[in-house]
């Protein structure tokens, strides 16, 4: 699968890139940022993927959250996907910020118009990664996840459903339980069907109800003064009560007030998570 880059920054030592190629799941192009540490020059690294919420593209958390120095640090190859297809044509893509273009909730879609290119899941999963392998210096044994929002709730979505496949997960204010709030009834409702059923397998808190074992250590930061906490779309509660319930690791991290939603936050906290994924991923 032939990647195009789009564009290659000298950083900490490393190098930024941005490439595009034809996705075959998707059925559309995208593009991903990758961060090569300067250990990627004379061998293997481990990778992170980062998830990036509603709205974004593969360009916010490359441009914001300030991780460069660290995974350099750690020898960590990043790479941060786009949040959806794009330039679909497909009716009602662009018409709201929460569904669609922009929001494609890591799900596999089963709906019409949907289904034929609305297939995050897999393409994070499967595709995404078949790539990165086949074209940087990664140790495809050594892989972890991590996110933000809609993609903190994908990260912690791929690490339940996939046990022992990533070596840790972690997540900055994650939609945690999205079959009970509103970005999540409309997403799922959307791509998945009014079967409710259907939406667990995409529910955070409903998934770790079933979680095989407790190999799995999560680290989670909230902002005290998220406006969606407050709102009632990210239920961070629901998933530890069910987390405890079932005797699985999360250390959540209630920051001071003043902490909000923005990459603001993402930054001020990103170094203790390259941390967290670095103890597994360099064991």
């Amino acid at each position: 699968m032939a990647l195009k880059q789009v564009s290659s920054n000298k950083c900490f030592e490393g190098f930024q890139k941005v490439f595009e190629h034809d996705s075959a799941e998707l059925k559309c192009k995208m593009k991903f940022g990758i961060y090569l540490p300067p250990k990627a020059e004379t061998g293997k690294c481990p990778v992170l993927y980062w998830l990036s919420g509603l709205t974004c593209t593969e360009q916010n958390f490359i441009t914001k959250a300030g991780f460069h120095q660290a995974a350099a640090e750690h020898g960590l190859i990043v790479v941060a996907p786009d949040t959806s297809p794009r330039g679909c044509n497909i009716e009602g893509e662009d018409e709201s910020w929460d569904f669609g273009t922009g929001a494609g909730f890591y799900v596999d879609a089963t709906e019409d118009p949907w289904k034929t290119n609305y297939r995050m899941y897999s393409y994070i999963k499967d595709e995404l990664p078949k790539l990165i392998n086949a074209n940087f210096p990664t140790d495809p044994e050594r892989m972890s996840v991590f996110g933000h929002s809609m993609g903190g709730h994908g990260a912690l979505v791929l690490a339940l459903r996939n046990p022992g496949k990533y070596k840790s997960v972690s997540a900055f204010a994650p939609i945690c339980n999205p079959i009970q709030c509103q970005w999540g009834k409309k997403a799922l409702g959307g791509y998945l069907g009014s079967d409710v059923s259907k939406w667990e397998a995409y529910d955070a808190t409903q998934l770790v109800k079933s979680y095989p074992d407790s190999h799995l250590d999560i680290l989670i930061d909230q902002g005290k003064d998220d406006q969606f906490l407050s709102a009632g779309q990210l239920l961070p509660d629901n998933f530890i009560a069910a987390c405890t319930e079932r005797k699985i690791p999360v250390v959540f991290r209630l920051q001071q007030a003043g902490y909000d939603h923005s990459y603001f936050f993402i930054a001020t906290f990103i170094n203790d998570h390259i941390k967290h994924h670095a103890k597994y991923l360099n064991a």
